[in-house]
């Protein structure tokens, strides 16, 4: 079988846009890297039911969102002064698109027309007090996706908060719930059990992982357990990156930047624990993103820095990895997609 991977980048040393590779699931190979097509630093990227593409944009010194048809035909783009959004989501009920700006701290939320193209509907920003990190200097908005009743959640690494709005069919956001994590936690990316109404939050500054209960009643967050994505040997800089779980809800998955690794944990039936299992190099420098397989039977991580791919077999019994290739070319790559 073989699956296609959609690859956003940077384009600020040899990349062009947006990339394409092969999964050849009977050579367990990754090849045939193409361009999609040519993009400024798209470097988050998401596809809606219909198979419509989204991606960040940087159009002559604005940043925004850019849209693109089941053909990778260009749309339209939706930009404004300054940087562009770091993280893209498609609301498919509300036919909405989120993007959320790291360097501005805000989110900001698009209408699908029925061509497939954008017209932006609202921004807003956050303001609460920062954190005590270096890189908590204002809000710093790096994470915006749907919850499982479909509320919105919002990750800001500069005011150590998660913040839950109701969004209406137009797009308007009413904030109902804020989770203060710990000082100088930094949440960047979040991601919710299958199956159970817990949520394991990525927290960037101090590389850990924070278990959380979900109440749909009123969309807040409490903490159960937080545990670190490190060795405990380990003293050098590291920043978490992306996470993932398994799709039978076992095993959880986060990649390190710095300790240039992947974190393998259990998770315990109750999904109110997990234990790590595994720590697992990336054979590359700087792993933004990485992505399960639609199967769950591989793992595909992207080393920014040094330009390449890693692959690894899964083990759906004990959720370990297996590195079964490495430095595959993949310029400038920080998000991987399967189609």
């Amino acid at each position: 079988m073989i699956h296609k991977i959609i690859l956003g980048t940077y384009t600020r040393r040899v990349s062009e846009g947006i990339y394409q590779i092969d999964l050849d699931t009977a050579t367990e190979t990754l090849n045939n890297l193409e361009l999609v097509t040519k993009e400024n630093s798209p470097t988050y990227l998401a596809k809606s039911n219909e198979n419509f593409l989204y991606s960040v944009t940087s159009r002559e010194g604005q940043g925004g969102m850019a849209s693109y048809d089941p053909q990778n035909k260009f749309l339209n783009a939706v930009t404004e002064e300054g940087a562009s959004p770091c993280y893209v989501a498609v609301d498919e009920p509300r036919q909405l698109v989120y993007g959320a700006n790291y360097h501005k701290g805000e989110l900001n939320t698009y209408k699908i027309q029925p061509d497939g193209s954008l017209e932006a509907v609202a921004t807003l920003f956050h303001k609460e007090p920062t954190g005590p990190h270096k890189n908590q200097d204002k809000a710093h908005t790096h994470y915006t996706d749907l919850a499982p009743d479909q509320r919105l959640v919002v990750c800001d690494l500069g005011t150590d908060r998660v913040y839950t709005y109701d969004v209406t069919e137009a797009g308007e956001v009413e904030e109902v719930a804020v989770y203060v994590a710990e000082p100088g936690t930094g949440p960047r990316h979040l991601v919710f059990h299958p199956t159970k109404r817990i949520a394991y939050l990525f927290g960037e500054l101090d590389s850990s992982v924070s278990v959380l209960t979900y109440d749909e009643t009123d969309g807040s967050f409490t903490q159960k357990q937080k545990i670190s994505t490190l060795p405990k040997d380990f003293d050098g800089e590291n920043g978490g990156a992306a996470i993932r779980v398994s799709a039978d809800g076992r095993f959880l998955y986060a990649s390190n930047r710095g300790h240039n690794s992947i974190a393998v944990f259990s998770i315990d039936e109750d999904g109110l624990s997990i234990d790590l299992i595994q720590s697992i190099a990336t054979e590359g420098d700087f792993p933004r993103d990485f992505a399960l397989s639609p199967d769950d039977a591989y793992v595909v991580a992207a080393n920014q820095n040094s330009d390449n791919l890693t692959l690894y077999r899964r083990d759906s019994e004990t959720g370990l990895l297996t590195m079964i290739q490495k430095d595959v070319f993949a310029p400038e790559a920080v998000c991987v997609s399967f189609n």
